[in-house]
């Protein structure tokens, strides 16, 4: 939606006091999409399931299938591959045939990459496993990438912003569910000390074991893949009403796209989203993946109560969600970032210095300060893109392979240090970026029309 020229003439401080006055400001959702909004919505909630889900599979299949850091860190890699992979396809399927069809074969893809847990737990192979958890992220790649624009796009340009941060607050609340669930259902809570799994071994019995552990992992996924199966059903049955962007659609596609990618190579906030986002998700997914095994090296609690711990620090992450949803009433929402980056860089730094329960801690309360981060990104990387809009949205999709970059340069760090603590040290490199790419972003004004200009601050 462009604004009118008497709107854009106005000066950038009356629209920041007509978006802050409770009286002026824009409608977060018109009232005839509000149903539609609550549906779109229940998908943050349940692709946050999966995403935290791993952070358990990779413990339990360190344990189940005997693996180092490094290689536990594929559950990482293989997963987020599938976001980079499928972000592009998920993308032109989508100009072609609209947001719900990116929606239909996302669920699909979802569904059938929890199905597939149940043949690879019964046949014990973790390429088997990997190859489920990227269909799983293939199907997230279209439900993200169809999700954060189309939310960003059901109302105002002005409060795409606050939209989008409301709709992923919800997010942290299936992420919740993830680790919990799988805490409590993954995890038997058998650590087997050397003497006893050489007893085991002895018995012939040990192979056994591991198996066992590794089935434990089915129930939960087959569970996802039914809900999955009842979300898809309801969007079939939706009807989906189009957006602003889509309804100006009249340029065929194989006349718009060969211009897009250097349009968008001319947009520096959205270049400087893809990196912050890959900074950014990379930051998440890398402390979030050895949060349990730093607890376990360095404060000996068992596994179980690493797990709840991490849930702990995901309930943080989740009130840091609606947290920022209220605060950004009243802060604009990169200032808001800037001091949030700056907060998790001390943060992580003091996990490394003081590995123990003032790292773990630190660590934890990290999640907090983490909420806001992705959604303000990605709505700041498509503000004034038009009709590349869902272009742009696949390139941020993209960007969540930092996901599995990051992670395993962590993982690849521990095989060069005795102890966990030295790999914190990219996460701390990720913040130190977003900080810098914070105050480059308040630099940069993009009119409706699309084009940029940077232009000074004070």
């Amino acid at each position: 939606m462009h604004s009118s020229p008497a709107q854009s003439a106005r000066p950038q401080s009356a629209v920041h006091h007509a978006t802050l006055d409770p009286a002026l400001r824009p409608t977060l959702v018109p009232s005839g999409r509000k149903l539609l909004f609550a549906l779109t919505t229940t998908l943050f909630f349940l692709w946050g399931i999966p995403n935290n889900l791993n952070d358990v599979l990779i413990r339990q299949f360190m344990k189940s299938f005997v693996l180092t850091r490094l290689e536990a860190g594929l559950v990482q890699f293989a997963f987020y591959l599938g976001y980079f992979v499928l972000a592009i396809p998920a993308a032109l399927l989508m100009r072609r045939y609209g947001y719900k069809s990116g929606f239909l074969v996302g669920l699909a893809l979802f569904s059938l990459g929890s199905f597939l847990f149940w043949p690879a737990a019964h046949v014990y192979r973790f390429s088997l496993f990997l190859t489920a958890l990227f269909i799983i992220a293939a199907g997230l790649s279209f439900l993200e990438t169809a999700a954060n624009p189309f939310v960003a796009q059901l109302g105002p340009p002005d409060s795409a912003a606050r939209r989008l941060n409301l709709a992923q607050a919800f997010n942290p609340l299936g992420a919740i569910t993830g680790v919990l669930g799988g805490t409590i259902f993954i995890f038997s809570g058998i650590e087997l000390t050397p003497a006893q799994t050489a007893i085991l071994q002895a018995r012939h019995a040990y192979s056994a074991y591991l198996h066992a552990e590794t089935l434990r992992v089915v129930r939960p996924y087959l569970l996802l893949s039914l809900v999955t199966l009842v979300m898809l059903l309801l969007f079939v049955l939706t009807r989906f009403p189009a957006v602003a962007l889509e309804s100006r659609l009249e340029i065929p596609l194989a006349h718009e796209l060969p211009n897009a990618p250097t349009s968008l190579l001319r947009a520096p906030h959205f270049l400087l989203a893809v990196a912050a986002q890959f900074a950014y998700v990379g930051a998440q997914v890398g402390t979030w993946s050895y949060f349990i095994p730093y607890l376990i090296e360095y404060t000996h609690l068992p596994e179980k109560s690493a797990g709840y711990l991490l849930t702990a620090s995901l309930v943080a992450f989740g009130i840091g969600r609606f947290a920022s949803a209220w605060l950004m009433r009243f802060v604009q929402p990169m200032r808001l970032m800037t001091l949030y980056t700056a907060a998790n860089l001390i943060l992580a730094t003091l996990s490394v210095l003081y590995p123990g329960w003032v790292g773990a801690i630190a660590l934890l309360v990290s999640s907090f300060f983490m909420s806001l981060m992705f959604p303000t990104i990605f709505a700041r990387g498509l503000r004034g893109l038009g009709l590349l809009t869902k272009l742009a949205g696949s390139a941020l999709v993209m960007s969540i392979v930092g996901g599995a970059v990051l992670t395993l340069g962590m993982g690849l760090i521990t095989q060069h240090t005795p102890t966990l603590a030295p790999a914190y040290l990219v996460p701390c490199a990720a913040y130190l970026f977003l900080f810098v790419y914070c105050l480059l972003d308040q630099r940069i004004h993009v009119p409706e029309s699309g084009s940029t200009q940077v232009i000074s601050t004070h």
